[in-house]
């Protein structure tokens, strides 16, 4: 038997693995991969280094990779920003908390849980996909 088979087949053995592997949330260092996260009552914008969040009536940031373990999970500190309609006096404080986002990656789908760092207060737990616009409602 010859190697010429076994040759020819590994460009296609190369495309198989590649094509699996785009479809992968995070990359072979575990960083998730930068794009758009959404889902109801939030986005999530994960990018290199600066990860920015929009919630309804509130918004937040991870400064940072977003790294994950081998199980796909991750948690990381970041600020929770609460906001309220209506005109903000100018040199208003905003009403800003350190919290931890934390949650698991899995194929397409994140589950994220965010709690303010002081009270443990639970903000709220989020379904979110890849490549999914949120569905963010604004305070007016």
């Amino acid at each position: 038997m010859t190697s010429r088979p076994i040759a020819a087949l590994c460009p296609v053995v190369a495309f198989v693995i590649v094509a699996a592997c785009s479809d992968s949330p995070t990359s072979p260092s575990g960083t998730v991969v930068p794009g758009v996260w959404g889902g109801d009552h939030v986005t999530f914008t994960v990018a290199d280094g600066n990860h920015h969040l929009e919630f309804d009536c509130a918004h937040g940031d991870i400064p940072g990779p977003l790294i994950t373990d081998s199980r796909g999970q991750f948690a990381v500190p970041g600020i929770f920003v609460r906001e309220r309609g209506g005109p903000i006096r100018e040199g208003s404080p905003p009403d800003a908390h350190s919290a931890t986002y934390a949650g698991t990656v899995e194929a397409r789908t994140m589950q994220l849980a965010v709690r303010l760092t002081q009270t443990n207060e639970l903000i709220g737990t989020f379904t979110l996909t890849r490549d999914a616009p949120g569905r963010v409602v604004k305070c007016l």
